[in-house]
């Protein structure tokens, strides 16, 4: 079936190399700056931009964050927030955005010296500040009692996981297991959950406007 929409999950995503970010964020946004480095020197500024050819993914998005993602992971969430490509939900990120550069000693040691900032598109800095969801939604984990009760009143059915087995004529056999446990992460993320139908609403809400 064709994609319908997406939920980036990028919570207790510590971040990674910045071509990555880059790469990701360039996979849903068509044009324009991803991310920009500067320095104390306005000057100085080196910008990233996103290839109208690399725009690969056209379906609404929901990006979930935390308080564990940082770096890389608000490169993108920044990025997707300020064009508008995607719902940023959850909880206040990290607010890892400084650029280090080693420098080197003489006797083979070096200096790590913090040189420059990260700014999203719209120039917000994302040191010490993190990323502001557009829907602030803490995590809540189920007590046993809400958990049992949760089981019986959140429905997922088969057909509604990813790589579910297609309806054959010979009775099913073999247990889908990754249905079943993405069945029970669901039941246990009430983040998730809110993120699947949100996604789903996305278009919707785009008509009503």
């Amino acid at each position: 079936p064709d994609l319908k929409g997406l939920v980036l999950d990028l919570r207790n995503n510590p971040g990674g190399l910045l071509g990555q970010a880059v790469s990701v964020a360039d996979t849903f946004i068509e044009d324009g700056t991803i991310v920009y480095i500067q320095g104390k020197d306005s000057a100085n500024r080196k910008d990233f931009y996103a290839s109208k050819n690399a725009s690969e993914v056209k379906v609404p998005v929901v990006v979930l964050i935390n308080a564990g993602s940082a770096s890389a992971s608000e490169i993108v969430a920044g990025a997707l927030q300020d064009h508008k490509r995607a719902l940023i939900m959850g909880e206040r990120s990290f607010g890892k955005g400084s650029v280090q550069t080693i420098i080197p000693m003489t006797d083979g040691s070096g200096i790590k010296l913090t040189t420059a900032l990260y700014y999203t598109p719209n120039g917000r800095s994302i040191q010490a500040k993190g990323i502001e969801p557009d829907l602030r939604i803490p995590f809540l984990a189920p007590t046993a009692d809400e958990d049992k009760a949760m089981r019986k009143r959140f429905t997922v059915r088969e057909k509604d996981l990813s790589r579910h087995l297609e309806n054959g004529s010979e009775p099913q056999k073999v247990k889908d297991k990754d249905a079943e446990l993405s069945k029970e992460r669901l039941e246990q993320d009430n983040q998730l959950r809110m993120a699947l139908e949100l996604v789903k609403t996305l278009p919707k809400l785009k008509e009503i406007n």
